[in-house]
């Protein structure tokens, strides 16, 4: 049931993206007298799971959910429809319209993403209020790191000042902006501390610990779920249980008591814990990787809610809070961009298909989280297309801003490779992000125990 509802997010998240982003080629096409022989929803290879022709225009659905497309009469796109090109141009055709006209219907589907994400932020601002965890209440405490942060040079107890010089407000971007960015300020026993993350350093926190790099200090370390068949469970270790020390050894902070099972792996521990309010202490055996198999409370964005900021705001003052925001996640995913082509970080690795995506989401239908996640991958979506690619509206776009620059048209064969050689690039990164996604649930579903 849990899978069935990720699955519909998603699929409800991708239709209104993809119909709105088509509608942007859609409707300037239309205006400017183009003729759309087909409107799609999702990829139909061999054949459409629906399809019906109203007038010049075939409206579909096909069985493929990893995108959409509209098939304009003259245009070299992924049908390659060479024959139709090989005619004499007719007035309702693509290549027939000015320069300016066909810029217009190339960035239409990128221009209704970017206003869909104004919208939306917009109309939440407007109603649910901005809402985020608040970095400065998070600070009084000061940050956990694992063992990869540390090896970073940072310390359990840092509170992070700034990241290349700004300081984020906002607890939930503060991973991103340290991974996106190279110099990090921290306040440690009274002084300011600079660190700084190499490439190499990325890698590790992208391998080993990903978001669970940094978290909020937790005290008092209450167990809150215990895994089946787990060490903590063979253990009898019980929720409500009230952690206070390792062999005798006080641990105040859940990542003090983290660190010291690091330091046990395989080797039989006593907790001290408090049950009911008397101490008893508890024998068990660390895990290799250094763990006993539960969950305290406290340390997830659910616990956190104390910290949580809640900006209420009229609908006009909305909107340039909105604009600020849907400006701040497309200068994110430049930057996403930019990490993406060090090798050295391997965040390349971290690309994920709409199986990896739907793997991350919720596991309750939550409105709020939905509409958000929406105009997030709505400005994810217009920057990809507007990558000067071929095959990708901004591939189409450049060639149309160099044909208006210098007067010259590619001919129609070298249109047609650069098209092929687009598709071929676009066509080998799906297949690696949807081989690496299916390899990843094969390996968690049926070799990890």
């Amino acid at each position: 049931m849990d899978t069935l509802v990720q699955i519909g997010q998603i699929l409800f998240i991708l239709s209104v993206l993809v119909v709105l982003h088509e509608f942007g080629h859609y409707i300037p096409a239309k205006l400017f007298k183009v003729r759309v022989e087909k409107f799609y929803l999702f990829m139909d290879p061999y054949f459409s799971l629906f399809k019906k022709k109203i007038k010049d225009t075939e409206w579909g659905i096909g069985w493929l959910p990893i995108g959409g497309y509209v098939k304009l009469s003259g245009m070299i796109d992924e049908s390659m429809d060479a024959e139709q090109m090989a005619q004499p141009a007719q007035p309702w055709e693509f290549r027939s319209k000015k320069p300016w006209q066909r810029l217009i219907i190339m960035l239409g589907g990128i221009t209704v993403n970017i206003i869909l994400a104004w919208f939306i932020y917009t109309v939440m601002f407007a109603t649910v209020g901005q809402k985020y965890i608040s970095t400065e209440m998070c600070n009084k405490t000061g940050f956990a790191f694992g063992e990869v942060g540390e090896k970073a040079g940072f310390k359990s107890g840092d509170k992070i000042l700034s990241v290349d010089g700004k300081f984020q407000e906002q607890f939930q971007r503060l991973f991103i902006d340290i991974i996106l960015g190279d110099d990090v300020v921290v306040q440690r026993d009274g002084a300011k501390v600079n660190l700084k993350l190499t490439d190499e350093m990325k890698k590790e926190i992208f391998k080993k610990e990903g978001r669970n790099f940094i978290s909020v200090r937790v005290k008092n370390i209450v167990v809150d779920t215990v895994l089946p068949k787990s060490q903590a469970a063979m253990a009898k270790l019980v929720k409500g249980d009230q952690i206070v020390g390792v062999n005798n050894k006080n641990t105040q902070y859940l990542d003090q008591f983290t660190k010291e099972l690091r330091s046990l792996k395989n080797d039989s521990v006593k907790i001290n814990i408090v049950r009911a309010g008397k101490p008893e202490t508890l024998n068990a055996l660390v895990t290799n990787e250094g763990t006993l198999g539960f969950e305290a409370k406290g340390h997830t964005i659910k616990d956190l809610k104390k910290y949580e900021i809640v900006n209420h705001m009229s609908f006009t003052s909305a909107i340039p809070l909105a604009v600020e925001e849907s400006y701040t996640q497309f200068i994110y995913n430049i930057k996403q961009f930019k990490l993406i082509l060090r090798p050295k970080t391997e965040a390349y690795k971290q690309v994920k298909s709409p199986i990896g995506i739907t793997r991350s989401l919720p596991t309750e239908w939550d409105w709020e989280f939905v509409f958000k996640f929406m105009a997030v991958f709505s400005i994810g979506l217009a920057f990809m297309n507007l990558l000067p690619i071929p095959g990708l509206d901004g591939g189409h776009a450049l060639f149309t801003i160099a044909e208006m620059i210098t007067g010259k048209t590619l001919s129609i064969k070298v249109a047609e490779r650069v098209q092929t050689f687009g598709m071929i690039i676009l066509l080998s990164l799906m297949a690696l992000t949807f081989g690496k996604d299916i390899y990843e649930i094969i390996i968690d579903n049926f070799f990890k125990k």
